[in-house]
């Protein structure tokens, strides 16, 4: 099957999660995405993992978002590779970075200048506080992003202080957001035919995702706070409960589950209880409602529980660590684990979010060695073998 973004060419400058990821997402749909890093390959590389797959400079984080991906290697100090760039981008649809605000600028290769070469390039900047303001040129990764948004002040426990998330998720939102800007700005030049600069907050991006958090401040006074497991609405019935052996979550939010659930786990009693006649009554009484509830599932496993709940149409989930997850029937059954050859033997990677009627995306080919592409690439865009090894004698792969 042919990717929705085929045909599609991206000089990728971008490090970590914030840039590759949303990059990650036009790669698994067929775009031809040239990496370009350093001649000794990005740092995300060689972050913390086994010391087999650093010592491979193959760290599964790495390779988790670079899959279908070409490398190029390049120093972008040097002057030859001024001239690799310029005969690049003029065949590129898209250049995408996530450097501090500036720092393509100094090196020659900002919008302005590239836009020369290729009036028709849509340039995608990715920081952390965006192209201007009073952060512009400070460093941002997730964890600061995290801190700055808000989101940490609403996650976890009181108890516990503020909280960050268990995944990147600001740099994985940046990533998505970029990727909308992009497929955005591809759709309105096959109108115009006019490129475009894209500025992508990471700290914007992520208040866009906040945005019902946002909106509650602005509108009602409503600052969110943390409430553990508890869902954003407040709903006693939508969190996490002990049960026998363990914990089941319950996301039990409409009146016609909440009597689902109450009739199934035997205390359909309660239905009467002037303390539980409405959602802010049972607010109201939260503690004495989980008493009850957990009471009732004390005697049953999760599973079991998750099996009878389910059946009556109650939305519930056991709880399941990642591992246990990527072994689960409808994962499975789905397909979305995806498996390539590499010189490291079988890799296994998480395939697209969507797919079409024609199938998902597919994952064709595993993340490659550092340069691994530079003969292919620089003799594609017309250099000569004398001209790349020219290049290379230079330092400049």
């Amino acid at each position: 099957m042919s990717g929705l973004f085929q045909g599609v060419r991206i000089l990728d400058f971008t490090r970590f999660f914030a840039g590759p990821f949303g990059s990650h997402q036009f790669a698994l749909q067929d775009a031809d995405v040239i990496k370009v890093e350093p001649p000794e390959g990005e740092d995300q590389r060689r972050f913390q993992s086994t010391p087999e797959w650093v010592a491979r400079n193959m760290a599964p984080a790495f390779a988790s978002v670079n899959v279908n991906k070409r490398s190029l290697t390049l120093d972008l100090r040097k002057p030859e590779a001024r001239q690799i760039i310029e005969r690049l981008v003029a065949d590129a649809d898209v250049v995408w970075e996530n450097f501090r605000p500036g720092v393509m600028e100094r090196l020659g290769f900002g919008y302005d200048a590239l836009k020369k070469i290729n009036p028709r390039l849509i340039y995608c900047a990715v920081s952390g506080f965006g192209q201007d303001g009073p952060e512009r040129g400070t460093a941002a990764f997730d964890g600061k992003i995290q801190a700055m948004t808000g989101l940490m002040t609403m996650t976890g426990n009181p108890e516990d202080g503020p909280m960050r998330t268990g995944i990147p998720i600001c740099d994985l939102i940046g990533g998505l957001s970029g990727a909308f800007a992009v497929s955005a700005a591809l759709y309105r030049r096959s109108v115009t035919g006019e490129g475009e600069f894209l500025d992508v907050s990471m700290v914007e991006s992520t208040l866009n995702v906040l945005t019902q958090q946002v909106s509650e401040v602005t509108m009602a006074g409503i600052v969110a706070q943390q409430y553990g497991n508890l869902s954003v609405t407040r709903k006693v019935t939508a969190d996490r409960f002990a049960c026998g052996g363990g914990y089941l979550m319950l996301a039990i939010l409409l009146e016609k589950q909440y009597v689902r659930l109450m009739e199934t786990i035997g205390r359909a009693d309660t239905l009467s209880d002037p303390r539980f006649a409405d959602w802010q009554s049972r607010s109201d009484h939260a503690g004495d409602l989980r008493a009850i509830i957990e009471g009732a599932m004390r005697e049953g496993t999760p599973e079991a529980w998750a099996a009878k709940l389910t059946a009556a149409d109650v939305p519930c989930s056991v709880i399941l660590s990642i591992d246990e997850t990527l072994q689960h029937p409808q994962v499975q059954a789905r397909g979305f684990l995806q498996t390539v050859p590499s010189e490291h033997g079988p890799m296994t990677f998480a395939g697209p979010g969507f797919r079409t009627a024609k199938g998902p995306g597919q994952i064709t080919r595993a993340p490659v060695a550092a340069g691994a592409d530079n003969d292919d690439i620089l003799t594609e865009a017309g250099f000569s073998p004398d001209e790349i090894s020219a290049f290379r004698s230079a330092g400049a792969l």
